[in-house]
């Protein structure tokens, strides 16, 4: 197998490390191997492929879609980023509880955030590029998201000593009760 899948803290997420092969010439590793990935229990399927390119101090979410819930497969082409999942699934014994991983360019890890999930990430390099592999299709009048800081999940954003970059939108997300 190339990968090794470690479940995390929240049931349904995965860090995933891909095999590197690497030598004087660089690296190679299969970023996603279907039949890996079902071996393993993972059995998603995805249709749309998302990129970002963001600066230090950015921060994007946290966002879902209501109706059309996206699982997603992310990780970092170039740079590194504080990556988070919160769960919104109603009835879950970790519902409003939230994990994150480091995502880098130098590991090639991954993470996989299944369907039921807000998900948000800051940068923490002087840029990123950012990949995404989505179950679903991006639908815009239903994007549903969280603000960021809300107190009630908590989440321990790191430190960068400047203030963090949001959208307008991001800014102006509802609070987790909402």
């Amino acid at each position: 197998m190339s990968f090794s899948f470690n479940a995390c803290s929240i049931n349904g997420l995965y860090e995933i490390f891909p095999k590197v092969y690497e030598d004087r010439r660089g690296c190679f590793f299969e970023s996603y191997s279907e039949r890996d990935f079902f071996s393993a229990g993972l059995t998603m399927h995805f249709v749309q492929d998302n990129q970002s390119r963001s600066s230090r101090g950015i921060l994007r979410g946290l966002h879902f879609q209501k109706t059309h819930p996206q699982g997603k497969l992310v990780r970092v082409i170039e740079g590194t980023v504080f990556d988070v999942a919160v769960d919104i699934r109603q009835g879950s014994l970790t519902y409003g509880k939230w994990h994150s991983v480091i995502l880098d360019d130098k590991r090639q890890n991954q993470f996989y955030i299944p369907e039921g999930f807000a998900h948000g990430f800051l940068v923490l390099s002087e840029s990123a590029v950012f990949s995404y592999k989505c179950t679903d299709f991006y639908y815009p009048d239903d994007e549903g998201g969280i603000v960021w800081n809300d107190p009630s999940i908590g989440i321990d954003w790191p430190d960068l000593g400047t203030e963090y970059v949001l959208s307008e939108k991001d800014r102006n997300l509802p609070g987790f009760a909402e």
